[in-house]
């Protein structure tokens, strides 16, 4: 909802806790970022694990919390799909922005309430390489090991779009390890033709997801895909063993996610959390091309090769505002960060492909 009165905005996000901006209004920006050094903690003091399922997500009223700035050109046109991650006390997020070529860059971000973030000037990941040019660096995702960032980003020359990795110290200066599922294969769901539903795509790789905590035999897992969910392990985080082919570990099953399956955020999936992105085809009530946020219960422990225990038969997030209803792409909500901060659950997604917005839970008692 947008609200017409600035006196109204003024006492709304007051109410809130917030300093009171226009949601269209660039928040402030700063040629310089808070230091992040081998010292610094991870996540919330008084964090508190959750359990399944993950309910009570309201958006922020104030959204989009982000929106592109025209003063910077490599974020001048679209801005979204936003990682998150806490650090120091602070939420710390690395998002998607796009210039008007519709080349994508990687911007930083920071805040000390949730919701709102000074963001650094320029940007901290941008496309140099032949992969990602000229289609950009896409979709961060980000976890912290032993003081090492490792962001998970999707390189796009245009034609094809591969799952990549970068590491970093600080989240402002990185290293680019290149594409790290050059071989993965998986089939894509061609819905709109019932006459050749299911086709072999090879190379193609989207959607890292990264779990930040290694599992009893040494390994770190990684949710990736973007037409059905699937697994890679790793034991240093940079190398990555997937499957060439087979079953994946998770299938569309809910009538919102019938066309298309991708990661959500990464990091530590306590319980089983997971949080993932669906598209429907159409029925079961669904808008055809509808992107929606869902939340599934994962135990690799005891089924590391899937399936998912249990799934929400509806999804946690769908759009609903102007800026998600109509967009760069229409019915889009995307989440890709997740963090808890103070006492409560920070959901952060695009919004139509264009903006950036907040939605917060309880953490549960």
């Amino acid at each position: 909802m947008i609200l017409k009165s600035s006196i109204l905005q003024v006492l709304l996000w007051g109410l809130q806790g917030a300093i009171a901006l226009s949601p269209r209004a660039p928040p402030q920006s700063s040629s310089r970022v808070p230091r992040i050094t081998p010292n610094s903690t991870n996540g919330d003091v008084n964090y508190t694990a959750p359990y399944f399922p993950l309910l009570g997500f309201e958006q922020y009223a104030g959204n989009p919390i982000l929106s592109p700035n025209p003063k910077h050109n490599w974020e001048s046109a679209y801005l979204y799909n936003p990682t998150a991650i806490v650090v120091d006390d602070t939420v710390w997020m690395l998002y998607r922005a796009q210039n008007k070529s519709k080349t994508s860059s990687v911007g930083l971000a920071w805040s000390k309430n949730g919701i709102n973030f000074t963001r650094y000037d320029k940007p901290v990941l941008y496309p140099t390489e032949p992969y990602e040019i000229p289609g950009g660096c896409e979709d961060p995702r980000v976890v912290r090991v032993n003081g090492t960032f490792y962001m998970t980003y999707t390189g796009y020359d245009g034609i094809a779009a591969r799952l990549c990795l970068a590491t970093s110290t600080d989240l402002v200066h990185w290293e680019k390890h290149g594409p790290i599922l050059p071989d993965t294969l998986d089939v894509v769901y061609d819905w709109q033709n019932p006459l050749n539903t299911y086709t072999p795509r090879k190379g193609w790789s989207k959607s890292g997801s990264i779990l930040n905590e290694a599992q009893s035999d040494g390994t770190y897992r990684m949710i990736y895909g973007d037409s059905f969910l699937y697994q890679a392990n790793s034991t240093d985080l940079i190398h990555w063993n997937y499957p060439q082919g087979g079953l994946p570990y998770a299938a569309h099953l809910n009538p919102w996610e019938q066309a298309i399956m991708e990661s959500g955020p990464p990091g530590n999936q306590d319980q089983g959390c997971y949080v993932y992105n669906g598209v429907a085809t159409g029925p079961g009530g669904y808008t055809s091309t509808q992107y929606s946020t869902g939340q599934m219960l994962l135990d690799i422990a005891r089924f590391p090769n899937g399936p998912p225990v249990a799934r929400l038969e509806t999804p946690i997030l769908q759009p609903t505002s102007v800026h998600e209803v109509t967009g760069q792409v229409d019915n889009v909500v995307f989440t890709e960060g997740l963090v808890q901060y103070h006492g409560k659950w920070f959901m952060y997604f695009g919004q139509g492909d264009a903006f950036l917005g907040v939605a917060t839970a309880p953490v549960q008692p």
